[in-house]
């Protein structure tokens, strides 16, 4: 009964449903290991967040350049503000309300590259009149260090007025200060009145975002294919055992009769005024209507209203 597996059509289909549940399963494991990655770090991140503020800063130059593993550590820098410089980011949320972060680039003392400080938030619209002058002279700053903004994972707004800043990053902020900059930037641990402090965010494709959940649906749905590919088979194979039992039993479409012959179809009805058509031979004529006949035969006599006469 199971020969049919011996064919070259089902060792076709046996070979691909051999090659494909593998497939699917290990493609799902590796997505599934993917989720469980990021789900770890992301409790990493929230375990390092708490431990990490009151931790002590090592200096910036050892943090750089930033990575999963530097970014959110307490870092600290000596050099001068540039107030001349301060830039305004908006649209940026705080515990559920919007307003702008207040950015001013500090020039280290070693001479290297300025460094973006974020002093605080403020809530609102952005106006260079709230935002509090930064402190003069030599200062010496800690906060939390933090990886260059995408400009996909902030969302940021174009056509910015000067003063204002879309993304934080080396990439954007080249184009308006007159002096290189580092590819990270500080938010302060502490910021001064009426600003408050940015708490510091994990790096991008880290933790759980949107990534995260991504591969968590490519889980589901490798192994929803690994399901489908069984299922089709099992259809398959079922259908086959049908085929051979009903062959068996001599149920195929080849052991049924033929259909009937159609019925001729009946002659089209004669319209008014229209001459008959001569019957074919061997054809009945349709009682109640005249025939049309040849004339009679020559030993017939003809039919008319007075008797022939002899010849």
């Amino acid at each position: 009964m199971y020969r049919f597996l011996l064919t070259s059509r089902w060792w076709a289909i046996n070979v691909f449903v051999a090659l494909a549940i593998p497939f699917c399963l290990v493609m799902g494991t590796w997505q599934l290991g993917r989720f469980e990655d990021r789900v770890e770090s992301h409790r990493e991140q929230r375990a390092q967040a708490e431990t990490v503020a009151d931790a002590r800063a090592v200096p910036l130059a050892g943090l750089l350049p930033p990575t999963t593993d530097t970014v959110g550590e307490q870092a600290a820098v000596t050099g001068t503000y540039d107030p001349g410089h301060q830039l305004l980011v908006p649209r940026r949320t705080l515990e559920g309300e919007t307003g702008f972060y207040v950015l001013t680039p500090l020039l280290p003392a070693d001479g290297a590259p300025a460094v973006p400080v974020v002093r605080g938030w403020l809530p609102g619209a952005p106006d260079p009149d709230r935002a509090p002058a930064p402190p003069g002279g030599q200062v010496t700053v800690t906060g939390a260090l933090q990886a260059p903004e995408s400009p996909r994972a902030v969302n940021a707004p174009a056509g910015l007025p000067s003063g204002q800043l879309g993304v934080i990053g080396a990439a954007s902020l080249i184009n308006v200060l007159p002096y290189p900059v580092e590819d990270a930037w500080i938010t302060l641990r502490e910021a001064a009145e009426p600003m408050r402090a940015v708490p510091a965010v994990a790096p991008s494709n880290t933790g759980l975002d949107m990534k995260a959940f991504q591969n968590l649906g490519y889980t589901a749905e490798w192994f929803v294919f690994a399901a489908f590919v069984v299922f089709m088979w099992y259809r398959l194979f079922r259908r086959e055992l049908e085929l051979q039992q009903d062959a068996a039993l001599g149920l195929t479409d080849q052991d049924t009769p033929a259909a009937a012959a159609p019925r001729p179809a009946a002659p089209a009805p004669r319209r008014a005024g229209e001459p008959e058509e001569a019957s074919g031979p061997g054809e009945a004529s349709v009682p109640g209507e005249a025939s049309v006949s040849g004339p009679p035969p020559a030993d017939e006599p003809a039919r008319s209203g007075s008797p022939s006469r002899p010849a």
